[in-house]
């Protein structure tokens, strides 16, 4: 075998079909679109997705479900293990960020608990659900609003 005899697979190229050449060619007069029609003019054979013919489409028969609020979610959820993390007794929102406990986007932040806490805590401004209350408290914490 020689790189000048390398020829590709039998069948595996086929000729580019040309329509429109006269009627021996078997694909002249119409050029295989057939008669009349969207699909036989030129440049109208496209159909939107979704379309049905003019029949009401299938998105706009069903009904619509279910709410999405606008506002996004700029509360940051904070783990109580993490809270280890924070140099300090005190934890306040400025020490959250600091610790890169908050990402940039959020405007507020919540413990939520999960983990143990063996650290003396005091909250400030910052949101707790009732259970990370709870464990803060039972470690000698405090919160504070």
């Amino acid at each position: 075998m020689k790189l000048n005899t390398l020829k590709p697979a039998p069948g595996a190229r086929t000729e580019r079909t040309r329509v429109g050449r006269g009627i021996g060619s078997g694909l002249g007069k119409t050029a295989g679109r057939g008669h009349k029609g969207s699909f036989a003019r030129s440049g109208k054979g496209k159909i939107k997705a979704g379309f049905e013919g003019g029949q009401m489409p299938m998105h706009m028969r069903l009904p619509k479900v279910g709410f999405r609020s606008k506002l996004k979610n700029d509360t940051a959820e904070v783990m109580l293990y993490k809270l280890e993390l924070i140099e300090g007794d005190t934890v306040d929102f400025a020490a959250l960020r600091a610790a890169k406990l908050v990402p940039s986007t959020a405007k507020k932040a919540k413990i939520v608990k999960k983990g143990e806490l063996s650290k003396k805590l005091v909250l400030k401004g910052v949101l707790a659900t009732a259970g990370a209350k709870a464990a803060i408290e039972a470690a000698g914490g405090k919160i504070e609003e």
